[in-house]
């Protein structure tokens, strides 16, 4: 039946593939022991033995995991690919089975057994087996439409039985198991009638496939007509008014569940009868279903159940604020009142401070300590009146105003609603929103806000309104007087330092990975940071400053190896440089012309040195130190008052005419401006015309008139934190700023010897040495 003979081959397993004799192959070479048999069967007339691994996923097959019969395959191409791998072409000879394993180091060899096929006993079953092979193959072609018609008419051209069942099986068969179960077949009859009998069955699956196929296409184009049918029904119905689609039918069960206002309920019921009657595709559908959407997500009587304790209260506002006692005490009474009177409208605040006494910061511990949502507005920049009321459905792309978002937002109908920066809004062709914000910062009326979108009533008179600004000159006086004015004024020397031991020190230690107690700094260092490398009313500066500390000493401690570090003024000046600000002692002897004034600045209050000399000339005033117009006219007062009362100081009628005065304030580069610097100014004349010196303990303040009273000036507190710094003994305030000493803590109106004066002739007497 079969030509035999035995030869000695090298073993190559093929994992996941299969050669059949005739056949050419690509396939890549990566494992040692078959690079090996690949080196030894290019040495043996570049036969090697191709056989099939029983399991794809042995990385290292034995002869138990290999097939019995295989290839015995010739090498016609080797290619070196980078890496390590080898690329071959090989060309099947004949079957092979193997006899005995002769080696399995450093490569497989075995005993292989050569089968070639003989010619088969019948011409004509052979002939007849073919002719059937053939036309079941071409019938499977034409059946699954997977094989090309060249393939078709070469398999025409094979007659011999065994080369024809090796490529039908090759060209066919993708199943591995059946394609070893057609390589083990030796007699190539049996091996032809195995591929008949799959042809078959392989020709009746794809006409059941095609079947299968049809019956899907049918049904989907049924599906197709079924669905346009469905949307003709659905759009017929709707024309009628017999029923609403899904969608619209969602709206209408929310709206049921929703607890609107009656004139909200109405539209909202006109609208979901109006999109009933809209196409589904057309703008308008989409456009309506927004509106009503929008309407529903509003928090319509959904409110949260305030927290009335005021111990928490106090306990959570405390914790990371310091200071700030008249926010926190308002903060107490509006609890204590509300649980008094439940149906309270919510406050209209604003905190009014210098950038960084945390204004925002202590609006969100107010929204923690009454357990109320947070909802926040920047209105720095903001020139549109859209951006507070929303635009009008009319134009495309229309939403809600901020306010309406921020409702939506919060979810509830009393959040705390901040307007962060009120101060810097501005107004341009597009509006005014500042007065946008009339309606809604008034009790009386925000009960019934309209949104220029929505145009329904809706209730803002729950929610508690803070807006914060850094100055009140910028607000506009109807806004300014709908909301209750809380000062935050910037902090104290004291206040900075409890801040920085309390707060913003061990908030920075934490954030840069530093353990609790790692920096030992004593509190002469924490005001050496404060007063050396500030000069803020706020404590954002000196954060970054902690932060620059707590950097700096990470990289010390890392570098010498230690766990805990003490911060000396060696050590600050190593860590931070040298200090940034220097205040400058007052002068200890009476000096002549020149006096020390107080100034409110955007970092806190300053001592602002104002010198006066006199001169030979033609009775000018010279004016210097880059003033504003208010200082200027302060120090041309001044001078008036001067010539005016020139008998009682002393001074000739016309003493004017032969002198000129020049009127310095030192720092040049910085502009300064403010009426509190007339009685400064008028001491500096006299000194300067009289020759009397003027006491350097002395500091004073307030604004003057031409007939010599005195008159109130602003930031009193910040000016004594001034004079307490400088080691002022004295202190010249106006009459009527003497309730504002309330404000001052009391450690440090005992360094002071506080004189609250009425007229110039006072202010003079304390600062004079008369001769």
């Amino acid at each position: 039946m079969r030509n035999t003979s035995v030869a000695e081959l090298p073993v190559l397993p093929l994992r996941g593939m299969m050669i059949f004799p005739g056949m050419l192959l690509h396939f890549d070479v990566g494992r040692q022991r078959s690079i090996a048999a690949l080196e030894q069967g290019m040495m043996n007339d570049q036969r090697i033995f191709l056989v099939s691994q029983i399991k794809d996923e042995t990385e290292d097959p034995g002869p138990e995991d290999l097939c019995e019969v295989g290839t015995i395959a010739q090498v016609r191409q080797v290619m070196n690919l980078p890496g390590e791998n080898i690329r071959l072409l090989v060309e099947g000879e004949s079957r092979g089975v193997i006899r005995q394993m002769l080696q399995t180091d450093p490569f497989m060899k075995a005993s292989v057994q050569i089968c070639r096929d003989r010619k088969p006993r019948s011409r004509a079953d052979a002939d007849a087996l073919v002719r059937t092979a053939q036309d079941l193959f071409e019938s499977y072609a034409l059946a699954s439409q997977r094989v090309s018609q060249e393939t078709v008419e070469s398999i025409r051209s094979l007659e011999a039985p065994g080369d024809l069942a090796d490529v039908l099986a090759a060209n066919m068969l993708s199943k591995r198991e059946e394609r070893q179960e057609i390589l083990n077949e030796l007699n190539p009859m049996r091996r032809l009638e195995r591929i008949c009998v799959i042809l078959m069955r392989e020709t009746d699956m794809a006409d059941t496939e095609k079947q299968i196929q049809a019956r899907i296409k049918k049904q989907v184009e049924k599906n197709q007509k079924d669905y346009y049918l469905r949307e003709q029904i659905k759009a017929i119905q709707t024309e009628l008014g017999d029923q609403d689609d899904a969608e619209i039918a969602e709206l209408r069960q929310r709206m049921e569940a929703t607890p609107l206002n009656e004139e909200a309920r109405g539209k909202c019921e006109k609208e979901l009868d109006r999109l009933g009657r809209t196409p589904p595709g057309s703008p308008e559908f989409a456009l309506s279903q927004t509106y009503i959407e929008w309407i529903l997500d509003l928090p319509w009587g959904r409110e949260t159940t305030d927290n009335l304790d005021l111990g928490r209260a106090r306990e959570v506002l405390n914790r990371d604020h310091y200071g700030m006692e008249e926010v926190k005490e308002r903060i107490v009474e509006y609890l204590a009142v509300l649980q008094l009177k439940k149906d309270l409208k919510g406050p209209i605040l604003c905190f009014v401070g210098p950038p960084g006494v945390g204004k925002t910061s202590i609006v969100k511990a107010i929204a923690e300590a009454l357990d109320r949502k947070f909802v926040q507005m920047s209105l720095g920049g903001v020139r549109d009146e859209a951006e507070i009321r929303g635009h009008r459905r009319t134009y495309i792309g229309s939403i809600p105003g901020r306010i309406i978002y921020g409702m939506k937002q919060a979810g509830t109908m009393n959040p705390v609603f901040l307007f962060d920066e009120i101060d810097k809004m501005s107004a341009d062709f597009r509006g005014n929103p500042a007065a946008a914000l009339l309606e809604v910062l008034d009790a009386e009326q925000n009960n019934a806000f309209r949104d220029h979108y929505l145009e329904l009533p809706f209730d803002l008179s729950k929610v508690m309104f803070i807006t914060t600004a850094n100055s009140m000159e910028t607000i506009q006086l109807p806004l300014l007087d709908r909301m209750e004015l809380i000062e935050v004024p910037s902090y104290t020397e004291e206040e900075k330092l409890q801040i920085l031991k309390r707060h913003l020190m061990p908030k920075q230690i934490l954030e840069h990975g530093l353990k609790a107690g790692s920096l030992k700094i004593s509190d002469a260092i924490y005001r050496t940071m404060i007063e050396g490398y500030t000069r803020e009313s706020g404590v954002r500066t000196l954060e970054r400053t902690a932060a620059k500390v707590c950097r700096k000493a990470a990289v010390y401690m890392l570098d010498h190896g230690k766990k805990t570090m003490t911060v000396n003024a060696a050590m600050l000046h190593e860590l931070l440089g040298a200090p940034r600000y220097h205040r400058e002692e007052p002068e200890k002897e009476p000096r002549i012309g020149v006096v020390n004034g107080l100034a409110y600045t955007s970092v806190g209050g300053e001592m602002l040195e104002v010198e006066c000399t006199a001169m030979p000339g033609k009775g000018q005033l010279k004016l210097t130190g880059q003033l504003g117009d208010v200082m200027k006219e302060s120090a041309e007062a001044a001078f008036s008052w001067v010539r005016a009362h020139s008998q009682e100081l002393g001074l000739k009628d016309d003493f004017y005419k032969d002198i000129d005065v020049h009127v310095h304030v030192p720092e040049g580069a910085v502009p300064k401006d403010g009426p509190s610097a007339g009685v400064t100014m008028i001491t500096a004349l006299a000194s300067a015309l009289t020759g009397q010196p003027v006491r350097q303990t002395v500091a004073m303040t307030g604004e003057i008139t031409l007939r010599g009273r005195v008159l109130p000036i602003g930031g009193l507190k910040e000016k004594t934190l001034a004079a307490y710094r400088a080691g002022i003994k004295t202190l010249v305030i106006p009459e009527e700023n003497r309730k504002d000493l309330e404000k001052i803590p009391e450690y440090v109106l005992k360094c002071f010897d506080i004189i609250p004066v009425r007229e110039i002739q006072e202010v003079l007497n304390t600062a004079l040495i008369r001769k």
